[in-house]
């Protein structure tokens, strides 16, 4: 079964009542309601590929997780398309949900006062998954999540970190093509986080399942996604690889180079300005728009100087997608 997703011009629009100020107004609402259009989803088309982890990055209320909800068959859209596995989620709701798993970082789909062990067999049964593949899928994410020195806790006393393991697990359960993760990882610390990922890998990259991600940590989707896709206010402003995002909006980069003439002359080189100078040690910058991309600046560095030591300070994840959202948020 092909784990791809399909997203065609997908919108929607949600109808508020807006309240008038006042009792007079509170009365006023009552006999001649004001409705008012909420467009959380415009006009959003992209793909993932089988066994592709694609970032569905935004800033808060941007549309990412009305997004997942139409794609889960949560939400029917206003307009437009979907198909997930070849399925369209908000038609074929059951045969949808078997098609794919999903967590979403502050609610569980475990049972609250079972023990993560019963509740792993109850949606063994719901999904009918076979006792022994069963077995065998449960000891493969308790090799990689750890999870047997806590399975026979309820799940009501597990630890953030603990609960979102075994959500991870209980998803993936009835081995769907498709995952979406909405902010999974949220709250976490650092040595779970890492665990996370490394689970998250390893589906992607040895089982082959389709994964989108939402999230607000930069350094998750630096080592996870290669692809990234940008929505600010319902709308797909972004799509493109990581390499490609650094490049468009990356242009916080310095050169520190050591010259092997501590008295040499500097002079600014074409798109770069010499940003400080200690002695042999200088550090050249992008200067306006005509700033070449990183690897042009180093070569030009090492062209124009004789260098002892040469390296690079590229801005972080973090910064390139601050950049791009403020673009975003102009256009």
């Amino acid at each position: 079964m092909s784990g791809t997703i399909e997203v065609r011009g997908l919108s929607r629009t949600f109808h508020t009542t807006v309240r008038r100020p006042g009792f007079t107004g509170a009365l006023r609402s009552l006999v001649d309601p004001q409705r008012v259009a909420k467009h959380a989803v415009s006009d959003v088309t992209f793909d993932v590929a089988a066994g592709e982890l694609l970032a569905l990055l935004g800033p808060n209320g941007a549309g990412k997780s009305t997004t997942i909800k139409m794609l889960t068959g949560i939400l029917t859209p206003t307009s437009g398309e979907a198909r997930v596995a070849g399925v369209v989620p908000y038609r074929e709701r059951e045969r949808n949900a078997r098609n794919i798993g999903a967590v979403f970082g502050q609610r569980t789909q475990l049972w609250w006062d079972l023990p993560v062990r019963e509740s792993f067999a109850i949606l063994k049964d719901i999904y009918g998954v076979p006792s022994a593949e069963h077995a065998v899928r449960l000891k493969e994410f308790d090799k990689l999540l750890d999870l047997s020195s806590f399975w026979d806790t309820r799940v009501r006393h597990l630890s953030l970190g603990q609960r979102v393991r075994c959500d991870l697990a209980a998803a993936l359960l009835h081995d769907p093509p498709v995952v979406f993760l909405d902010e999974p990882t949220i709250g976490m610390d650092v040595v779970v986080k890492e665990q996370v990922r490394e689970f998250l890998r390893h589906q992607v990259e040895e089982r082959g399942r389709t994964v989108l991600l939402t999230t607000h940590d930069m350094t998750e989707v630096e080592r996870l996604a290669e692809r990234v896709v940008l929505i600010n206010h319902g709308r797909l402003v972004l799509d493109g690889s990581l390499d490609e995002i650094r490049r468009e909006f990356g242009s916080t980069w310095q050169v520190r180079a050591t010259l092997a003439d501590p008295y040499a002359e500097v002079v600014p080189l074409p798109g770069m300005a010499v940003l400080r100078r200690e002695g042999a040690r200088v550090v050249f910058g992008p200067d306006g728009d005509g700033a070449p991309a990183v690897h042009q600046a180093l070569k030009a560095v090492i062209e124009r100087y004789e260098v002892n030591d040469i390296a690079l300070d590229e801005a972080d994840l973090e910064d390139v997608m601050r950049a791009a959202y403020a673009q975003a948020g102009e256009a």
